[in-house]
């Protein structure tokens, strides 16, 4: 197979029509058909079902999509890291962002690369610990935002902040940040809470069992948005780490307040693998990262 086969693969899947990979890969038809059918010939399987709806890959494809995928990005990170360019810091960065902490880090990330370094390809990507961590696993990030974890055989983990949970309830309830709520009382309101399984519901868990209290959960959700969502519409509370309902206490949208008895934390870290090169570009943007997110805790941006 080749770097050709491949790419062919992957646009077809993604386009899901011959004709419409063709076009985005300025080839002419029958071409990307012969690479697809040579790709198959080799590995003994078919790739594709032709339905209604287009080219639908088979299992055995969905899988070579992925491989084939990760194979093409690793090529173009490395075409990347060694064009030519004097004194400049060159390749792609993929970064993954906690979703609470997205919109703080996002922007000032963003700029601070695109002005100092304009050769790095700089890559975001948003989500809840878990899938951040397993994307990190599988190659798809170079570094991400993770909580609660340490060190491990297939992860370095650098400590960036540490974090109270707060109790977040409608403007009507008169949360404060100056008076903090007591977990029983928080978790005794209908709870709008993290679904079973994610790193935030975890760390709530804990604390329930920490004070020996039973949580009268009223709604799962794997999207803090819906959580807010449903706590503005006068489902029940929430509990939620503080730079993620910033803006909505400010505004007056949302009321909150630190939880306590137990006070409960959770700790950011700064993840990379340890099963690659780590680059002078994912240097360059770890640093960065961690600039932008001192300077939001020292300038008060990142509540608790």
């Amino acid at each position: 197979m080749d770097i050709r086969q491949l790419r062919a693969l992957v646009t077809v899947a993604e386009a899901g029509s011959v004709t419409r990979a063709a076009e985005l890969l300025h080839l002419v038809q029958p071409a990307v058909t012969r690479q697809i059918r040579a790709l198959e010939h080799e590995l003994g399987v078919a790739l594709f079902e032709r339905t209604r709806q287009g080219m639908r890959p088979t299992a055995a494809g969905t899988t070579m999509v992925e491989r084939a995928r990760r194979a093409l990005n690793e090529l173009e990170r490395a075409r990347a890291e060694i064009r030519p360019t004097p004194r400049a810091v060159t390749g792609i960065v993929t970064v993954g962002l906690l979703d609470s902490a997205g919109h703080l880090l996002a922007e000032p990330l963003a700029s601070a690369v695109l002005r100092d370094h304009p050769g790095i390809d700089l890559r975001l990507l948003s989500a809840y610990s878990g899938h951040l961590q397993q994307w990190l696993d599988d190659g798809d990030l170079d570094l991400t935002l993770l909580y609660n974890l340490a060190s491990t055989p297939s992860l370095n983990a650098d400590p960036l902040v540490r974090e109270k949970l707060w109790a977040v309830a409608p403007p009507s309830a008169g949360l404060r940040a100056e008076r903090p709520v007591p977990f029983e009382e928080a978790v005794s309101h209908p709870l709008v809470a993290p679904a079973a399984g994610h790193g935030l519901r975890r760390v709530i868990d804990a604390a329930a069992a920490q004070a020996g209290v039973e949580m009268n959960l009223l709604v799962q959700t794997n999207s803090m948005h819906v959580q807010k969502q449903l706590v503005l519409a006068g489902h029940g509370w929430t509990i939620l780490p503080g730079v993620g309902i910033a803006e909505d206490v400010a505004n007056g949208s949302l009321s909150a307040a630190p939880l306590c008895e137990p006070d409960v934390w959770r700790s950011i870290v700064l993840g990379t693998s340890r099963s690659g090169r780590i680059t002078p570009a994912v240097e360059v943007v770890a640093r960065e990262l961690t600039r932008r997110i001192h300077s939001a805790v020292h300038e008060g941006r990142w509540p608790s």
